[in-house]
């Protein structure tokens, strides 16, 4: 798979060591920023360019890196068709993709240290959708959402 890949400054590092451990699982990574530190950057910038990347199929999944993961993960999930989900722990990396077809995961570099995100990459990569019915019902009633808040306002 081609993975996105971005982070602010606050989880540049860690990006930039989880690029070859990506790579080490046969995958092909696509870095989308920072491309250096900038202790003044956003990380609505990153969210966003990874979300339309995977929006788009530029690339197949995104990874996103920020201070909590919270931040990232709410930006990423305002672009359409993006499910970003913050995971602390390797069990929620591939749950979220069995069960909830997560596509970006998002990870917190100041509360979660560099191996078990490593895990969390590697369960979340290795993971795919379930397609069971009650997952499949699930995840179309979160089409239905969408769809609803994308409308046009008739005011």
């Amino acid at each position: 798979m081609n993975i996105g890949i971005g982070a602010d400054h606050a989880g540049f590092e860690l990006k930039e060591s989880l690029v070859p451990f990506i790579e080490s699982l046969g995958h092909e990574v696509t870095d989308l920023g920072a491309y250096e530190y900038d202790s003044d950057d956003d990380y609505p910038d990153f969210a966003l360019r990874v979300a339309e990347a995977v929006r788009d199929e530029k690339v197949d999944r995104g990874v996103l890196i920020c201070g909590s993961g919270i931040g990232a993960s709410i930006a990423a999930n305002k672009v359409p068709g993006v499910r970003a989900g913050v995971c602390g722990e390797p069990y929620s990396g591939h749950q979220g993709v069995e069960h909830d077809d997560v596509n970006i995961v998002v990870v917190g570099s100041r509360i979660t240290g560099i191996e078990v995100v490593k895990e969390i990459v590697a369960a979340f990569l290795n993971a795919q959708f379930s397609g069971e019915s009650r997952h499949v019902r699930r995840l179309n009633k979160i089409f239905e959402i969408e769809a609803e808040f994308m409308k046009p306002n008739s005011d």
